[in-house]
């Protein structure tokens, strides 16, 4: 045996474990409201909603708990993005101080729900999300807008925001691990990315109802699949697109339809259809975000 190769291998070792153990295992974390335990309606999801405030807690703490998951399985640092309504809605006071997080809040972002994402992210997680809008069971199923679009694909396949959204992620290499939600969401989106981690909080009975777990029943489950999601995040693949990257964006109204196509980058295929080639999901992630949020008369 020759000893001064021997050594000189065991400090090798001893040094990768030691740039292992030292570079930051990074989560990001995805969070919508409709698919929070206890929501069903529109009761719960704005601020004039007589239960919202109520719901704002169900998230919250439920993100903690994923949180919580995530850290037993070695996450160090956290990016949670908050993503419904006007992306104002986690009680940013009441999430954990000891571990390095960032927040993302308010519209618009050229991201969207997933705005802050990067190749240094691990994994991602999606608590509380919902079923597509060409959904016919999940509860408040709609894809971007309720109110303007009744369907968004990606190269042709009919997409929910977790479909988008695990895209987006999938530019920069970073897979989806773990979704919670109603049923609906957690099987079409284990269906799309593969065996990744699902917590489904209640059952949809239709647009405007559920049958709900109790919230601290479905915080235990979130904590414990998202330590095993982090554990389990080298089995994901990332769900890549693709490029160029066509999205087919179908409205509800025709005028925005009317008006889109004049613009040269954007083909109107039918009555109610935009489309868009994108070099990749940033550039496509644009186009959504500007056609759900564009309004000649916003100000300032």
């Amino acid at each position: 045996m020759n000893r001064t190769l021997s050594f000189a291998a065991l400090a090798l070792c001893a040094a990768a474990s030691l740039v292992s153990a030292q570079r930051p295992l990074k989560v990001y974390i995805s969070v919508d409201m409709e698919g929070i335990t206890g929501v069903a309606s529109a009761d719960q999801l704005s601020p004039a909603s007589f239960e919202y405030g109520q719901a704002r807690k169900w998230m919250t703490a439920e993100v903690n708990a994923a949180i919580q998951g995530a850290r037993d399985a070695g996450a160090t640092e956290f990016v949670i993005s908050d993503s419904h309504g006007n992306g104002e809605s986690l009680l940013i006071d009441d999430l954990p101080t000891t571990v390095p997080i960032t927040v993302v809040r308010s519209f618009p972002r050229p991201l969207g729900m997933m705005e802050g994402i990067d190749s240094s992210f691990a994994a991602v997680i999606f608590i509380g999300y919902h079923a597509a809008t060409t959904s016919t069971t999940g509860v408040r199923a709609h894809t971007m807008s309720s109110a303007l679009l009744t369907r968004i694909a990606l190269n042709g396949t009919p997409q929910s925001e977790a479909g988008i959204n695990a895209a987006i992620a999938a530019h920069f290499g970073v897979p989806v691990v773990m979704i919670t939600g109603d049923d609906a969401i957690v099987g079409e989106t284990k269906q799309r990315l593969g065996n990744i981690e699902g917590v489904a909080v209640k059952h949809a009975i239709g647009f405007h109802s559920a049958a709900t777990m109790l919230p601290a029943v479905a915080q235990g489950l979130i904590r414990d699949h998202a330590k095993i999601a982090v554990g389990r995040r080298a089995e994901m693949k990332p769900y890549v697109m693709t490029k160029p990257v066509t999205v087919d964006v179908s409205f509800k109204n025709y005028r925005p339809v009317e008006l889109l196509g004049y613009l040269t980058s954007v083909q109107r295929v039918d009555a109610h259809t935009a489309r868009l080639v994108g070099r990749d999901m940033i550039e496509v992630s644009k186009f959504l975000e500007f056609v759900t949020s564009y309004d000649p008369t916003m100000t300032p």
